[in-house]
């Protein structure tokens, strides 16, 4: 009788023991990934004092910092950082190897998810003609879908189109983007539905879009206390068309006409505030987070990226585009602690890619940086080629700092592939401005363990990618940039990013061990306790997995 008793202790012990355990570690309700279009890790650090203690700081000071988060592949580009966070894999992969590429067998190029079998939901235009359809693997949100039979919702929400539709995945039930220029609307593809609901609808009719474009850009602050940043008169960065400085404060009402009508909100800090008015407007009408199977809301703040690329990261634009955005995040992070407890909702932060300074800043300061010519580049490799093989068709194109060769006119002149890449990738290593230079034959055939290399090779995706691919020296961008800057190399201010983890699942603390974008999907699907991504090639990161 003792024996049984102790069983039954035992035993009853272990049943509300795990019937415990179940309910602590039950499945958030909602998931919120957040992307930041080129947020460099340092935007975290560099302005940290000047942040508020809602937004960034309680991401940092009360849910999980990786400190040492990189991409592990290039080109560092906005479709390919969504695709990877999303699938957990590279491009090699997953097969989106760039925003436009070359694709060699419809010999044109192609803009990463566009797709004519599709129309625009919202408008007569062609801006919704879109889907993921060359997405080549799933994604964690399609994952979450298969797990649930295909209940719950997934959704996703940028300014550009790409940064909503491919971390959304194939089975999203909608992806909203912001079609500007004389329309100022967010839009949708018949992939997704056949008409807006009616709270998007509202959404545009509203005059949320006009208010944000009523009052001039200025400061946050007293412009004295950027000092975060060089001075704001300049020759480092780009002007809106119609200004002539570059200086605070920029005139948006009368910039407007001459900068794309509403696709002046892009490149503003409203941009942003304007898409966390639209993701909280998504979360409230579509009552994520309120059913019975875990809702997955995808959103992208681009208007950084826009930012960025005219003025470069150490503008005091820059500066005060993220002392705002911290506020957006704020008031996102508000509403879901009012509406939800902290277990119900899983909340990431990362960015797609950095930024280089701009070089001549660079340049100017004595550091290693550079202008490279890609016309100069592809006219010297031409006149190469006809010394070397008597013609001028073997290069069917030049693009993302690949060389793809024409096949058709190889094959019918019996010249060897092998050897074409071999020359030109000597030629490549030639030219000023180039780090490395390596061939397809190259990359198909041996394992690179070399970070730069290995990058490349992990970017390589043998049916998509050309056939030479070279590596600028650190600093360098291509010559077209006579002001601000862009990003797509290897080297750490591209690849470094910040990864904030806040919420269910996640333990509070922080960790300098290297991780990988990847990373994410699958930690994303170990706290979920789902199958991964297909082709995923991440690991979920242990020590912030309570």
């Amino acid at each position: 009788m003792k024996n049984i008793l102790i069983f039954l202790s035992v035993s009853s012990f272990l049943f509300f023991g795990c019937k415990s355990q179940k309910k602590n570690q039950q499945k958030p309700k909602l998931v919120v990934g957040i992307v930041i279009d080129q947020m460099r890790y340092d935007y975290l650090t560099r302005f940290s004092d000047r942040y508020g203690n809602d937004g960034f700081k309680k991401l940092l000071k009360h849910g999980f910092f990786l400190e040492n988060a990189h991409y592990n592949y290039i080109p560092t580009y906005t479709a390919v950082g969504h695709t990877s966070i999303y699938t957990g894999t590279t491009p090699d992969n997953h097969g989106i190897i760039s925003n436009n590429w070359y694709d060699k067998f419809l010999k044109k190029s192609i803009y990463c998810v566009d797709d004519t079998n599709f129309k625009t939901i919202g408008n007569n235009g062609i801006t919704g003609q879109k889907s993921p359809f060359r997405m080549q693997t799933t994604t964690v949100t399609d994952q979450l879908h298969l797990a649930q039979n295909m209940k719950g919702k997934t959704i996703g929400v940028a300014i550009k189109d790409r940064s909503a539709i491919l971390p959304a995945g194939h089975t999203a039930n909608a992806a909203y983007w912001f079609d500007g220029k004389k329309n100022g609307q967010w839009v949708s593809s018949s992939f997704y539905m056949e008409k807006l609901p009616s709270w998007v609808d509202n959404f545009n009719n509203s005059e949320i879009v006009n208010n944000y474009l009523k009052t001039p850009w200025n400061t946050l602050y007293n412009i004295e206390t950027y000092t975060n940043s060089i001075v704001d008169e300049n020759i480092f960065e780009g002007k809106f068309k119609g200004e002539t400085t570059s200086t605070f404060p920029h005139d948006i009402p009368n910039l407007k006409a001459e900068n794309g009508n509403f696709d002046i909100i892009k490149a503003i800090p409203a941009g942003n505030s304007f898409t966390a008015d639209f993701a909280k407007a998504t979360i409230i009408n579509e009552d994520l987070g309120k059913g019975v199977y875990t809702d997955f809301l995808a959103v992208s703040f681009s208007s950084t990226d826009y930012i960025g690329h005219q003025y470069g990261p150490m503008s005091v634009e820059m500066e005060d585009t993220y002392l705002r955005l911290d506020k957006d995040i704020e008031e996102m992070m508000s509403y879901l602690e009012k509406n939800f407890e902290k277990n119900e909702v899983l909340i990431f932060l990362t960015a797609d890619h950095g930024a280089v300074n701009v070089p001549q800043y660079l340049i100017d300061n004595n550091l290693p940086a550079g202008y490279f010519s890609l016309s100069a580049f592809k006219k010297e490799l031409n006149t190469f080629l006809i010394e070397k093989y008597s013609s001028d068709s073997i290069i069917a194109n030049v693009s993302n700092y690949q060389i793809f060769l024409n096949h058709d006119y190889i094959q019918k002149n019996k010249l060897n592939v092998e050897a074409i890449e071999k020359e030109i990738a000597r030629f490549g290593l030639t030219q000023n401005g180039v780090a490395k230079a390596v061939s397809a034959t190259a990359l198909k055939s041996a394992v690179f363990t070399e970070r730069i290399i290995a990058n490349a090779q992990r970017g390589f995706h043998q049916v998509r990618s050309g056939d030479v691919l070279f590596v600028l020296e650190s600093g360098w961008i291509p010559a077209g940039y006579t002001t601000g800057t862009t990003h797509g190399s290897p080297y750490s201010y591209d690849t470094h990013v910040p990864l904030l983890w806040y919420g269910a699942g996640v333990k509070k603390g922080s960790s300098n061990r290297l991780v990988v974008i990847p990373d994410i999907a699958a930690t994303v699907a170990a706290i979920l306790k789902i199958q991964m991504p297909s082709a995923c090639t991440g690991v979920p990161i242990p020590k912030m997995i309570k």
